[in-house]
Formats: structure tokens, C-alpha cells, sequence
């Protein structure tokens, strides 16, 4: 599943493709043509994310009834924005349609063609509001309030391993990140988070402020010290990076090697002290840890 940098990039993407113009709005299809007549034509006004949610703001309708187009991507599901140009024509001179696509946004010469979603609706301002309330802090949000997945965990006798996994305690945090910080900072993953350190989990909640704009930046999840040290070189601090026109959403061109200190290492030597990373399933998803190097609570 996407993990919320690839939805904050989406959001930048989509927002700079099809902001401003009328967009055409289809459901090859068919599941989504309902929705995407009320909504043909119209300008898109934001494109925002929270956590792995995206919505897209298409205004008011006759009634002043605000419209959203509301997407979690799931498992399976890609919303990819390409130039027309690229596209085969079809025989009736009209773009080709390319597999099972329920939401297409046409405009300016871009495409973007939304396949296999766990969800894809049309929803108000309130149901939006819903939505946002029901989830955590958001690392890549500038108005997340970390203290606010603190008091969850804090009073919770479910491991941080899978607290960091829930979307109600915080928001945009998937599997690599969960089992990558957890062993940046040494901790146990199966601690409960009662017994978190309140220290502990501000440097885990820094870290994915540190780390998840990376992700933004450059397209891929960076966790390993050197390859961090020198995304910061190329791009600057989270701040500078948040700031910087053009930059959010779009890959770089300086591709790391996918490394990771535990992730999908099952039964591999510990980077750091050479034991065997272990695996368990945890809130339903696999989590390596090395047992050695974490054991702090």
C-alpha cells in the first residue's frame, strides 16, 4: 500500500497537472459516471491529502453543496499522470483507454487514469471533515499535532509496532517506515505503548518529520544514514523542501539503491551488529526487527 509521501507527492502532482483549467472528467469504466458527470467541466481547486487519503475540490454545486472527489489507493491501486501525447489514440480518434480505469481527469495536454482504488467517491466538505477528524497527526502536514497520537499510545497496551500501523493514532505512516524507525532508534517493536518512553516517541515522531518529505522529494523511502545525509545535500532541510516551487511530487533523478537496515531482510545479518532479523506478522502486515540491537523500551 502507498504510504503518505506518495499521496502528499499525488496531490502536488495533480494540483500543478490540472489546477486552473476546466478539467473532463470521465469514468471509462462506468463504476464512477455518475460522480464524474457532476463534476465534468469543473475547475479543480485543490488537490490535498491526508495521511492516504487524497481528495480532490471541485467546488460547489448548484445547491452550494461543496464536491470532493475522495481516493484511498488501497492495495492495488495507481493514479497515474502522464502527457497525452503519450497515449495511443483509439479507433474513434479519442484517447485509448488502458485497462479497468474508473476516474480519468483530462486537461492542458495531461492525463490521469485512476485504476484499482479501494475507494473512489464523490462526498461533501462535512464528509471530508469526517474523514480528516478520524485520523492521527500527519508527519508531512504543518498542522499535526504529535502530542495527539501520543495520548493514544500512552494509554494503550497494544504494541508501538502496531500503533505506528494505525491510521487513527497517526496518519500516513505504512510498513517500511513503521519497521525502519523503530529500529533508527533501537526499540523494541512489540513494547506496548504504555510503556513507551515519552522521549522515545518524540524522536520517533521527529524522524518521520525528517524522513517522510525525503520521501516526497526524491520518490522512494530513504531511511539508510549516508543516503539521508546526502538527499538533505541535494534538497535541504524538511522546511526548505516543504517551501520549494516545483519540487514536491516530481522524482530528481538521483535514484538511491533500494536499502533498508531491516526491511524485507528476513533471516539476513543485522547491518549494525550481524544477528539474524527476525519476522512477525503485526497489525497484519510483516515486521522485521533485529531482536538484538532492539531492545530499548
Amino acid at each position: 500500500m502507498p504510504e503518505g509521501h506518495t499521496i502528499h507527492a499525488l496531490a502536488d502532482r495533480l494540483q500543478r497537472r490540472f489546477g486552473g483549467p476546466p478539467v473532463t472528467v470521465t469514468s471509462p469504466q462506468g463504476r464512477f459516471a455518475e460522480a464524474a458527470a457532476l463534476v465534468d467541466g469543473h475547475e479543480l481547486l485543490a488537490a490535498t491529502s491526508a495521511g492516504k487519503h487524497l481528495f480532490l475540490e471541485f467546488g460547489r454545486d448548484g445547491e452550494g453543496v461543496d464536491r470532493f472527489v475522495h481516493v484511498h489507493l488501497g492495495l492495488i491501486g495507481s493514479f497515474v499522470v502522464q502527457p497525452q501525447s503519450s497515449l495511443a489514440m483509439d479507433a474513434d480518434g479519442g484517447l485509448a483507454v488502458v485497462g479497468a480505469v474508473r476516474l480519468r481527469l483530462a486537461a492542458d495536454g495531461y492525463v490521469a487514469d485512476l485504476r484499482g482504488p479501494n475507494l473512489c467517491q464523490l462526498i461533501d466538505g462535512e464528509e471530508v471533515g469526517r474523514v480528516v477528524a478520524g485520523l492521527g497527526p500527519d508527519p508531512l502536514r504543518h498542522d499535526a499535532d504529535p502530542d495527539r497520537a501520543w495520548r493514544k499510545i500512552s494509554r494503550s497496551s497494544r504494541s508501538i509496532a502496531e500503533l505506528l500501523m494505525d491510521q487513527s493514532v497517526l496518519a500516513g505512516v505504512g510498513n517500511v517506515y513503521r519497521c525502519e524507525v523503530l529500529f533508527r532508534h533501537r526499540l523494541a517493536p512489540l513494547t506496548p505503548g504504555s510503556r513507551v518512553r515519552p522521549a522515545s516517541w518524540r524522536t520517533i515522531w521527529a524522524d518521520l518529520v525528517e524522513l517522510l518529505p525525503l520521501g516526497v522529494a526524491f520518490g522512494q523511502i530513504l531511511t539508510m544514514p549516508d543516503q539521508v545525509e546526502e538527499a538533505h545535500r541535494l534538497v535541504g532541510t524538511p522546511e526548505q523542501i516543504a517551501h520549494m516551487e516545483g519540487l514536491n511530487g516530481e522524482r530528481l533523478g538521483t535514484w538511491f539503491p533500494r536499502e533498508f537496515f531491516v526491511y524485507q531482510r528476513t533471516d539476513q545479518p543485522c547491518r549494525v551488529c550481524g544477528s539474524r532479523i527476525r519476522t512477525q506478522v503485526v497489525a497484519g502486515r510483516n515486521l522485521f526487527w533485529c531482536a538484538r540491537c532492539q531492545r530499548r523500551r
